[in-house]
């Protein structure tokens, strides 16, 4: 009994798989980094979990959801340019969708 490998089939996985990291973590970056430069800050307050290493505090949360809205007025872009970083942004979290889609749509169809 003899095993053989294609490791052409292998660099091709390899470099699908790596291409498809790049996208959908580069087009995600690019989408918050657009929505915090939209005056658009995500605050997301942290779940509790009972077994947690470290619990934010409400004055913690409350504190961050301040600096937030700081940031937010501080925002040197006009309105207009807010909105087309807005739109910026949604269409990049819509590419970073589209990836995963394309990258399942490939392993269910393609094998």
């Amino acid at each position: 009994m003899s095993i053989s490998i294609d490791w052409f089939a292998f660099v091709q996985v390899f470099l699908a798989a790596l291409l498809a990291t790049v996208l959908v973590v580069g087009f995600y970056s690019l989408g918050l980094r657009l929505l915090v430069r939209a005056g658009r800050v995500p605050v997301v307050a942290p779940a509790e979990f009972t077994d947690a290493i470290t619990v934010v505090t409400e004055k913690e949360q409350k504190r961050a959801a301040k600096a937030a809205a700081k940031a937010a007025k501080k925002n040197p872009l006009t309105p207009a340019e807010r909105q087309i970083a807005a739109i910026g942004a949604y269409l990049s979290f819509g590419l970073c969708g589209l990836a995963v889609l394309g990258g399942l749509l490939l392993i269910v169809f393609n094998h």
